[in-house]
C-alpha cells in the first residue's frame, strides 16, 4: 500500500496495537482535547511505507512535533541519533517515569533526543499526567 491514505479496518489495528495511547507520549486517547493521527513511522518522503509495521498511533502534539523527522540531536552527546520507532524499540528500554510520574526521563541518546525533539515534558502533558495520576489512570500499565 502507498500513499497516506489509510482504510479503516487498518486504523483499527493500529488504535488496538496502541491500546488507545500516543505510541511516544503514552497519552491516552480518551483524555486527548486534540485529535490524534497515524503517524507514518518513517515519513512516506524518506521512503516510508502505509503499512503496519510503519505506522503508530500519535497525538496531535507529538505528530505535529515529529513531523518528517527520523532523527534529532542528543542533548548530552551531541550526536545526531535516530528518534524513538515504536515499532522496532521498545519504550521501558529508551524511557522511565519521574518518581512523580510527571515527566519522561531518557535512558539512552534515542530516548533523550527523543524526548527534546518531541517535546514529550510539554506542559499540557504534564498537566494531564497530573491529573490522570490523580484518577489512577497514569502512568499506563500494559
Amino acid at each position: 500500500m502507498s500513499g497516506r491514505y489509510i482504510p479503516i479496518e487498518l486504523k483499527i489495528k493500529i488504535l488496538k496495537r496502541a491500546n488507545e495511547r500516543c505510541e511516544y507520549c503514552q497519552s491516552w486517547m480518551r483524555n486527548a482535547i486534540h485529535t490524534f493521527h497515524i503517524d507514518h513511522v518513517i515519513p512516506l518522503d524518506k521512503e516510508g511505507e502505509t503499512e503496519f509495521e510503519n505506522l503508530a498511533l500519535s497525538c496531535s502534539g507529538c505528530n505535529s512535533a515529529k513531523s518528517t523527522k527520523i532523527a534529532a540531536k542528543d542533548p548530552v552527546s551531541k550526536d545526531m541519533v535516530s528518534l524513538f520507532h515504536p515499532r522496532q524499540q521498545k519504550w521501558e528500554d529508551h524511557f522511565v517515569w519521574s518518581e512523580d510520574f510527571i515527566e519522561m526521563i531518557g535512558l539512552t541518546a534515542v530516548g533523550r533526543a527523543t524526548i527534546i525533539h518531541l517535546r514529550l515534558n510539554r506542559i499540557g502533558l504534564k498537566n494531564m499526567r497530573r491529573l490522570t495520576t490523580l484518577a489512577g489512570e497514569h502512568p499506563p500499565i500494559d
